[in-house]
């Protein structure tokens, strides 16, 4: 049996608005793929790789995907002897409301495309025409 709705809008509410801090344990980082299970590979601004658990309440409520961003602990599961160096706390779904916020790292920023790149491309042009040779 499905769970309720009311429940699916909790879930999506708390995604919506980014903490005022973030605790010393806690960091933003970038999914890289899914490793099965509820079990994700993110990276860190810095480049580190860490292999991280989907929280319980997350679990066939909100599905991540390859490139998005996620907010993690790393203290969570620092008790628990295996390799899983992280938990999944929270889902960045309205990215441009968390990117306003101060402790966004710059690693993450948005790439501006350079203008001389659109120039070489060659996308809705035509074919050079056998005249020109």
């Amino acid at each position: 049996m499905a769970p309720p709705r009311r429940r699916l809008q909790e879930t999506i509410s708390e995604t919506l608005t980014p903490p005022t801090t973030l605790s010393p344990s806690q960091c933003l980082a970038r999914i890289k793929s899914a490793a099965g299970n509820n079990l994700y590979n993110v990276e860190l601004p810095n480049g580190h790789a860490l292999l991280v658990e989907l929280e319980a309440k997350f679990r066939s409520q909100i599905w991540l995907k390859r490139g998005g961003y996620v907010l993690i602990d790393i203290s969570t599961l620092a008790e628990r002897e295996n390799k899983l160096d992280g938990q999944i706390t929270n889902v960045v779904t309205d990215e441009k409301l968390w990117r306003k916020q101060k402790y966004w790292p710059k690693e993450f920023q948005k790439k501006v495309a350079n203008d001389s790149e659109e120039e070489d491309s060659v996308v809705g042009k035509m074919p050079p025409s056998d005249d020109s040779e």
